[in-house]
């Protein structure tokens, strides 16, 4: 940051004790032009072919593993989705990819900008709605963002927050109709669910603008942990009756019905006293979350409304130190946490959920339909030490 030349004191000192409170660790992967100031002290390249290397260092690695971890081949693939909020060229990201493994020339391939955060759960979503109308087809979803171009370069505080949180990642995930892919499928989808929470607060509560020096930006709202929850309360609500076991979903109706009433007779003069909400326990319907990794108050949060226990946050906590805020790509760094090192076994249900700009609360349910084999890495070591 001190090598980019424009930032006080001030600022520095500010984006160092958000760094120190965000819960991401040394690790976390910055973009190759932003790496290179440490070395040459000189400010970033911000250049659209930087941006576009980029976007190709991260997408072309993930697309090559995806593919020979699977077993596929390029022209196998019949649709093809990209999501990335805040760089969209032109050739699209969709056609740097098409063009660098030969794709078919009649491939399907879709191009989501502009969505933020949540955009996998929306690509899943999308995947999902082609593939039910083009049976024994296979559907490729890369999840990324850019961040050459997207270093906030001025001095107000509301901007600075986003140099701290997010980091550069990707993720590739590949989704089948054929049945016999089943034989081999780790996870079934069992659901998507997409909320938009219109208010005007929630609406710029993530805004991109300049400031006053005509710096660019994303300014994000003190307000960002109350509207995220009250988004993934609504998303919940339509979620619960999907997941949650028929006693969950009594006691829920049962106390929404008594604060009704009690809504109505204080209306008609009889003071009665309201009671707070029931909050449904879906850990009786869901065995692991992965909860976007957006920073570390907004995983306390939902740990806390939702009353899950440390571990069932481990995935969460564990992206966000090793891998920072990747945006709609840390979803799938937790999913891959819990295949690979937790106790996930055949018949367990897994959550996705992620907030994205405008304001959105997006999930996703998965159905474990073979146990994977654990794996250990250098993590595991060190906490058996």
């Amino acid at each position: 940051m001190r090598a980019q030349g424009v930032y006080t004191n001030e600022s520095i000192e500010f984006q160092e004790k958000i760094l120190a409170r965000s819960g991401c660790g040394p690790s976390t992967a910055w973009p190759p032009t932003i790496v290179a100031c440490l070395k040459s002290g000189k400010p970033q390249d911000v250049k659209v072919q930087a941006a576009r290397e980029e976007a190709e260092a991260v997408m072309f690695d993930v697309v090559k593993q995806v593919l020979e971890s699977t077993g596929t081949k390029a022209k196998d693939v019949d649709i093809l989705i990209v999501n990335c909020s805040l760089f969209s060229p032109t050739p699209s990201l969709c056609s740097m990819i098409v063009n660098e493994f030969n794709m078919r020339s009649d491939i399907a391939s879709y191009n989501l900008s502009g969505m933020g955060c949540s955009a996998g759960v929306i690509s899943v979503e999308l995947a999902r709605c082609l593939l039910a109308s083009k049976p024994n087809s296979l559907a490729l979803i890369v999840s990324t963002e850019n961040l050459t171009q997207n270093l906030y370069r001025g001095n107000v505080k509301s901007y600075l927050l986003q140099n701290t949180l997010f980091r550069c990642g990707g993720a590739g995930i590949m989704l089948s109709n054929r049945w016999m892919d089943g034989l081999r499928s780790t996870f079934k989808l069992l659901t998507c669910v997409r909320t938009q929470y219109v208010t005007d607060d929630s609406f710029k509560c993530v805004y991109e603008e300049e400031d006053e020096a005509r710096n660019r930006g994303i300014r994000l709202s003190k307000e960002i942990v109350k509207v995220a929850g009250r988004a993934m309360e609504k998303n919940f609500t339509s979620l619960g009756p999907l997941v949650l076991p028929v006693s969950e979903q009594i006691k829920t109706g049962f106390w929404m019905l008594i604060n009704f009433l009690i809504k109505k007779l204080n209306k008609m003069g009889i003071k009665m006293h309201k009671y707070d909400p029931y909050v449904p326990d879906f850990k009786r319907g869901i065995d692991h979350f992965c909860i976007h990794a957006g920073g570390r108050a907004v995983i306390d949060g939902i740990e806390k409304n939702l009353k899950l226990t440390p571990q069932h946050a481990e995935a969460s906590r564990h992206a966000l130190s090793k891998y920072g805020n990747t945006s709609s790509s840390s979803i799938w760094y937790e999913m891959k946490y819990i295949r690979e090192r937790s106790n996930l076994k055949s018949g367990q249900r897994v959550l996705q959920v992620a907030f994205g700009s405008g304001f959105k609360c997006n999930s996703c349910v998965w159905l474990c339909i073979k146990t994977p084999p654990r794996v250990e890495d250098d993590d595991d070591k060190d906490k058996d030490a």
